[in-house]
């Protein structure tokens, strides 16, 4: 399903939850909308999936008109498979019976799977690994399980568009590594297109063809996860995506001179967005630092908290520009006198 969002806002009451977004999705993509709490992730979803209308603008599902003001397709017609964060499972039905609700129920259910509804549940529980759980209930299921059936529910119907809100919130570190895996194979699987609502960076950036990074109601910068990451155009992308620290300096055409420094440091920043350079500040993120001993080349600092993280050592770095939070493999020890460099190889 393809949609089109078109000067789109929504408010309630007083309060402006969403602020003229214009958003394009493409049939079969995976698009993450990230953002903190309170951004307007889940208004979107909301609208997207019709349970609110909007308060002005248009949204367009394969080039027909599916909300605007005063009017909203009902969430049954728009043929959509939603995931919630609670799971939100029937406590009386079982796996299968879980899987067979929408066949029967849901308006859009294409005949071919109404008429082999048998093979359909049998095709979905295999594709989430819960063949052999059909007749289980979901109390005597794990999280994770549940999180499967939740999503085998909103598939069953082979919907054009998967809504999933904060899907994986509620799960342990290792089960969310694991449905990630679950959940980009069965993208690649059925060829739905994805909506993913997530305030987690991680997720987004390993599932998501384009992260859409809101805030306040409005999108901030879209992109490809790599784009996102490494060459954010606001500081607030620059912060929360890839937790840069803003280095203060002066600007000379691409050329920036760092605070703190002799003036003998410049380093090259072609890519570095025009936002930054107004302001004369250059973004790097904690893991582009080269962390040594004190050496005059570099701009020099002091430990001030270390967090041994396996791999790599978390520092905070007190430079006279202020605290940096860098991350390096080498190990330093509190009120240690350090130097750091930006490689040329990490500069934009």
């Amino acid at each position: 399903m393809s949609i089109q969002l078109t000067e789109v806002s929504k408010t309630f009451g007083t309060f402006q939850a969403l602020k003229s977004l214009n958003l394009t999705i493409e049939k079969g993509e995976f698009i993450a909308i990230l953002g903190p709490s309170g951004c307007g992730k889940t208004t979107l979803l909301r609208l997207l999936a019709g349970f609110e209308q909007p308060t002005t603008g248009e949204i367009r599902m394969n080039r027909q008109v599916a909300a605007k003001p005063g009017f909203s397709l009902p969430p049954e017609k728009r043929h959509i498979g939603m995931v919630f964060q609670s799971f939100a499972l029937w406590p009386h039905m079982n796996v299968t019976e879980h899987v067979r609700f929408p066949i029967r129920h849901h308006q859009e259910t294409p005949a071919h799977i109404r008429d082999k509804e048998q093979e359909r549940i049998a095709s979905v529980l295999q594709m989430v690994g819960l063949s052999q759980h059909g007749t289980r209930m979901p109390h005597e299921l794990s999280g994770g399980q549940k999180q499967r059936v939740a999503i085998a529910r909103a598939i069953a119907s082979e919907p054009s568009l998967l809504l999933m809100d904060e899907p994986l919130s509620s799960l342990d570190a290792m089960l969310r590594m694991d449905m990630r895996r679950e959940i980009q194979s069965i993208h690649r699987q059925t060829g739905t297109s994805i909506v993913y609502v997530t305030h987690d960076q991680s997720e987004a950036l390993a599932m998501a063809d384009r992260i859409v990074v809101m805030k306040d109601g409005g999108i901030e910068q879209i992109g490809a996860p790599q784009d996102i990451y490494l060459r954010p155009q606001t500081e607030f992308v620059a912060k929360f995506v890839s937790k840069a620290n803003l280095i203060r300096g002066r600007w000379n055409h691409d050329r920036f001179v760092p605070a703190g420094a002799d003036g003998s440091v410049e380093w090259q920043g072609s890519r570095v967005a025009e936002y930054f350079k107004s302001c004369g500040l250059y973004p790097v993120r904690p893991d582009q630092f080269q962390l040594d001993s004190p050496d005059p080349s570099g701009i020099p600092g002091e430990v001030t908290n270390v967090q041994f993280q396996g791999k790599e050592f978390h520092y905070h770095i007190r430079t006279e520009d202020g605290q940096w939070e860098i991350s390096s493999p080498r190990q330093f020890h509190l009120r240690d006198k350090v130097s750091l460099q930006l490689p040329a190889s990490e500069q934009l």
